[in-house]
């Protein structure tokens, strides 16, 4: 299930952006989350299944929204909750998604599987 971010998981979404190669450093990621938390063109959504497993992040641009962010805890990764998370989102967004130099190959793979279906 996709759940808004809020500031009480700040914690857990750190953990999980973390995992996002350029988001390593403290000080970026501690950026991002002042980022999604300030901005409200920037949105933050976890995905929540018995516990938090995946995050993703989007900024609102004139025309679409951008994918910034999309990470799985490792330990559960292979297991779609990546394309379960896009999935939700395309749901609620208004707008189409565009990736990001970071999202666009995972995005395009997303797409590729779901037109092949």
């Amino acid at each position: 299930m996709l759940v808004p971010y809020k500031s009480m998981n700040q914690k857990i979404a750190m953990g999980l952006l973390s995992f996002m190669p350029k988001e390593k450093d403290i000080k970026k990621l501690q950026k991002t989350i002042e980022r999604y938390e300030n901005d409200p063109d920037w949105k933050l959504y976890l995905w929540k299944e018995e516990d938090f497993v995946g995050v993703l992040g989007i900024s609102m641009e004139s025309g679409g929204a951008l994918l910034h962010h999309v990470c799985v805890n490792p330990s559960h990764r292979r297991e779609g909750i990546g394309k379960k998370m896009l999935q939700e989102l395309i749901k609620i967004l208004p707008c189409d998604l565009k990736p990001t130099k970071e999202t666009k190959g995972f995005l395009e793979i997303c797409v590729k599987e779901e037109e092949s279906l």
